[in-house]
């Protein structure tokens, strides 16, 4: 984990080179104190993605615990006559 202390984030190069060459957050400091995070666009995009599928994994474990769920064979039925297949 890298952190700086917000003055350094004059130098832009020098904290997009830490963000690339960590591939993870940089922390930014203010008097001693966490204030912001500042991560390479990709390591953005993985965390939101990887965000994104435990939600959805989630919700299937909610549906599964609340029986919201259908019988595969029956599901596949009812999609092939809805489709005419």
């Amino acid at each position: 984990m890298q952190i700086v202390p917000m003055r350094d984030l004059k130098n832009t190069v020098e904290i997009e080179k830490l963000c690339a060459e960590s591939n993870e957050p940089v922390f930014v400091t203010k008097n001693g104190y966490g204030r912001l995070v500042v991560m390479d666009i990709d390591y953005y995009e993985r965390t939101m993605r990887k965000i994104g599928e435990a939600t959805l994994v989630n919700q299937g474990i909610a549906d599964w615990e609340n029986g919201k769920v259908v019988e595969g064979k029956s599901a596949i039925s009812k999609l092939r006559k809805k489709h005419g297949i």
